[in-house]
């Protein structure tokens, strides 16, 4: 085996072994959301390891930036097997559209307001999209990557961690798992695994359809303001 494989299995190993984890601990931490709880592994088994975060980072970055884009296009198996029969097709639609015009323009308007730079109110415009979708778009509109990465990533944590706490009074799996996609993109799908199935499924649907729409209108709407 090449050397060169050596850190690039060991830090894949890492974070597989800390989702796992994760993924076990979440039926007792249940007011956790996973991926918190694993990034927290992650630095744990770092410093027991005593492996450079910055070291860690460079390796295991490249791998999963691609089989990021991977899974986003695997998000096609649990699209399939949703039953729109019975579904309000029309108020649907509605909701997307809201959802991406205002999961965009709100934080760029809000950027704007508090005189912020116009890389960094370009950045927020990918603020509602899961990162493949949303670092094409960074580069459509000449947004800082680094910056949108990191908008898209904190939105999305947040967004997972009290999501469940401000859906918990809704009874229908489907709402939530629709409402985690569209607003937290990957890291609330995730989360919406958690719930159930059908929660995961809506929320794989409002991921994609977002991401979708927005990649569509953004660059256009980015192009005839600037």
């Amino acid at each position: 085996m090449s050397t060169s494989l050596i850190p690039v299995l060991s830090a894949f190993l890492l974070t597989l072994v800390a989702h796992i984890s994760a993924r076990l601990l979440a039926k007792k931490l249940t007011g956790v959301p996973t991926v918190v709880t694993a990034i927290i592994l992650v630095i744990a088994l770092l410093f027991v390891f005593n492996w450079q975060f910055d070291n860690y980072y460079s390796i295991a970055s490249p791998v999963f930036d691609r089989l990021l884009g991977y899974v986003t296009v695997l998000l096609a198996i649990p699209l399939a097997s949703i039953n729109f029969k019975g579904l309000p097709l029309k108020k649907l639609f509605w909701i997307v559209l809201i959802a991406t015009s205002v999961g965009a323009l709100l934080p760029m308007g809000l950027a704007y307001t508090f005189a912020l730079s116009q890389n960094t109110i370009l950045a927020f415009a990918t603020r509602s999209v899961t990162a493949p979708i949303g670092l094409s778009i960074a580069g459509i509109i000449n947004s800082p990557l680094i910056m949108a990465n990191l908008i898209i990533s904190i939105s999305g944590l947040l967004g997972a961690g009290f999501g469940k706490v401000i859906l918990k009074n809704i009874e229908d799996d489907r709402a939530k798992g629709l409402a985690m996609g569209l607003v937290c993109h990957a890291f609330g799908t995730i989360e919406a695994w958690q719930i159930s199935p059908t929660a995961g499924r809506y929320a794989a649907f409002g991921l994609a359809v977002n991401g979708l729409i927005t990649a569509l209108w953004v660059p256009v709407f980015i192009s005839l303001i600037i």
